[in-house]
């Protein structure tokens, strides 16, 4: 499953879900490199 994260003020990242970590973060999976950072929330469609 794709999830997106953001870290830092405005990188966001794209990657296939690993993990979601006690501190309310997720850990995404991008080629080799594994990222940590805030899910972006989901919205509704218009």
């Amino acid at each position: 499953m794709l999830k997106t994260i953001t870290f830092g003020t405005c990188v966001s990242v794209q990657g296939t879900f690993v993990r979601a970590l006690p501190n309310g973060k997720v850990e995404v999976r991008v080629g080799q490199k594994l990222f940590a950072g805030s899910p972006v929330g989901q919205t509704a469609a218009a």
